[in-house]
């Protein structure tokens, strides 16, 4: 089963700010759990938005997930782990765009504002600069053509995939409206790594646009 995450209407600020919760409490939860109780980290900016924001309702994994998946990535970190019972198909072999792997591959560190992202020198390298990446759409606004939305590596629609961290995560700021689809998307833009983003985000594109 598919469990679409469109949002339904609601006041515009409070229902972004809703859905980047959601998401980033799938990414980030178990996460910060693998940190382990001897080093806390402050709240989330997830669960600091939540408060604010109007109530979303995460989706719920009603199928079970395929054998060896919860060890085979763990929840919360890396790319995540999209399932070959997904009806879903994986992102299409592309090299016009920036690999997940590339964004994936970071170290984390913990501090007092929480776990921040240490990049290394290839993702420093395409900061400020404009970049092409593909992935799944996670809208931002209850309407069939979106200018702020999450680009995942995995589709959170996916009942049988499990979530990766920040990491397999871009927030996308279009210059041009992007159709929302649960095939893949390809966008261009600016490019910027985010060393302590309000929200836990480690990439953002502004001025992106939709590439066939």
């Amino acid at each position: 089963m598919v469990h679409a995450l469109i949002p339904t209407p609601a006041s515009g600020r409070a229902l972004r700010v809703a859905c980047l919760a959601t998401a980033l409490a799938l990414a980030g939860g178990a996460q910060a759990q693998q940190q382990g109780s001897a080093t806390k980290p402050a709240p989330g900016a997830f669960e600091r938005a939540k408060e604010s924001a109007a109530p979303a309702a995460a989706p719920v994994l009603s199928s079970p997930l395929p054998a060896g998946a919860g060890t085979a990535v763990p929840s919360g970190s890396g790319a995540g782990y999209h399932s070959p019972n997904s009806p879903i198909a994986p992102l299409p072999q592309r090299n016009d765009v920036v690999p997940w792997s590339v964004l994936t591959d970071l170290t984390k560190k913990t501090t007092k504002d929480g776990i921040l992202p240490v990049f290394n020198d290839a993702q420093k390298g395409m900061d400020k600069t404009v970049q092409r990446f593909q992935g799944f759409m996670m809208p931002l606004d209850a309407k069939a053509t979106q200018t702020h939305f999450l680009l995942t590596a995995v589709p959170l629609t996916c009942s049988f995939c499990i979530p990766g961290g920040p990491e397999s995560m871009i927030e996308v700021k279009a210059k041009t409206p992007v159709r929302y689809s649960m095939e893949p998307v390809v966008v261009e833009g600016k490019f910027t790594v985010l060393t302590n983003d309000q929200y836990g985000l480690y990439y953002r594109v502004v001025e992106a646009v939709p590439v066939k």
